[in-house]
């Protein structure tokens, strides 16, 4: 089958909720994906930093495999083997007292809200049903009926109320406002140390740390959603590591499993997890020895082959290389690791979707995010040679435009 025969197919049958690119991907290898009709391009977005590793690793695919032939799943109803050898070697990593297991990048938030709730109510002595907790305006946690309802992104909430209550939005980046939002009442801060979706948003310096003083002032737990910031994209394991901080409550997912598996985890103390009593919260599928495995290894092959110091020099360099493209649609290139973003001017013609598409036909897939702004994210194993060839293909992009 050719690509318009995909898409013809997955246009007649399936949910309408995504607009892709018209390309049907079918293979993988490193930083590159073929789709069906041969055609090679350099991911410039790793399934929004899953695949860090980089596509097909060869080493967590030997772990898959192996595990498949020993056991899948049990269910948290009995002990499995690789589920206390994943807890020590992220605990190990990430300077955490315990982990809670789950799947997706969503389920991970819905978790630590309930986690906090919980702590405010048995540990704060918040009344019942009272507890708050506050977000920043622009985040993008995922798209649960409870997360989405304390989105600002209207087209995720049209339609779909009435929603959660017991969130308070602040604009991101200004720990004043943080100040001024802590009630009685409030029992966490959700926060993701730079906005992905909105577009690679990176708060002032010193951001991180005044967060972490306020929230111990204030006895309210900090939350830091690196779901997509984590393990490696940002230059450090994670990005709270670039201010020197350590949050009460940490999420990660993503990369964990290094695109094989849906795997996610909250990292946290004893004093925040301890709290949870059997049948108080559980998943069928979470912690089970098949995404052990996996992501035990996508864990090492990041710290073993140096994917992290990697992202770092290589984001450095992107960096520098793309700031030497001039051009007049260009408002502001930004970011850091690997995690980078180039916005341009409202009223751009086509806006970013038009030069994602000019590039896709140059060999390099990308993202637009709110309207104007292009992300580039590709695997952390990407080197100087491809960067040049992506900023040749980037530059050339720009020119095309009118």
């Amino acid at each position: 089958m050719k690509t318009k025969e995909y898409i013809d197919l997955e246009d007649r049958y399936g949910a309408r909720n995504y607009k892709p690119l018209d390309i049907v991907l079918c293979r993988g290898e490193g930083i590159w994906v073929w789709d069906v009709d041969g055609n090679r391009y350099l991911d410039c977005l790793s399934a929004y930093s899953a695949v860090n590793q980089g596509h097909c690793h060869p080493k967590i695919r030997q772990a898959m495999l192996e595990q498949a032939d020993k056991l899948t799943l049990t269910s948290r109803a009995f002990r499995n083997d690789q589920l206390p050898l994943l807890y020590e070697q992220l605990c190990r990593l990430t300077n955490s007292h315990k982990v809670l297991p789950m799947n997706s990048g969503a389920e991970a938030v819905e978790t630590v809200i309930k986690c906090a709730r919980k702590w405010g109510y048995e540990s704060k002595g918040i009344a019942r049903d009272q507890a708050q907790i506050i977000v920043c305006q622009n985040n993008f946690h995922g798209r649960t009926l409870s997360i989405i309802g304390f989105s600002t992104d209207d087209n995720a909430r049209e339609n779909f109320g009435p929603f959660t209550p017991g969130f308070v939005t602040i604009p991101f980046g200004d720990a004043a406002a943080l100040e001024d939002a802590i009630t009685p009442d409030t029992v966490a801060f959700l926060v993701e140390p730079i906005q992905g979706e909105a577009g690679v948003i990176i708060p002032p310096r010193g951001y991180l740390k005044k967060v972490r003083k306020i929230c111990t002032r204030n006895n309210i737990l900090m939350i830091l959603d690196e779901i997509q910031t984590g393990l490696g994209r940002t230059g450090k394991l994670l990005a709270e590591e670039h201010e020197g901080v350590q949050a009460d409550l940490t999420l990660i997912g993503k990369a964990l499993s290094g695109g094989f598996y849906p795997v996610s985890a909250v990292l946290s103390n004893e004093a925040v997890l301890g709290l949870l009593q059997p049948g108080q919260h559980g998943s069928t599928f979470g912690g089970n020895p098949m995404a052990c495995a996996v992501a035990r290894m996508a864990l090492t092959v990041l710290v073993e082959e140096n994917m992290v110091e990697n992202a770092a020099q290589m984001g450095t360099y992107f960096l520098d290389q793309l700031n030497k493209i001039k051009h007049p649609a260009i408002k502001e290139i930004r970011g850091i690791g690997l995690m980078i973003a180039v916005e341009l001017h409202e009223g751009t013609k086509g806006g970013a979707r038009a030069i994602c598409e000019d590039l896709s036909h140059m060999g390099i897939l990308c993202k637009e995010t709110h309207t104007y702004t292009i992300r580039f994210a590709p695997p952390l194993i990407i080197g100087k040679a491809d960067i040049d060839w992506a900023v040749e293909k980037i530059n050339q992009a720009f020119k095309n435009l009118k």
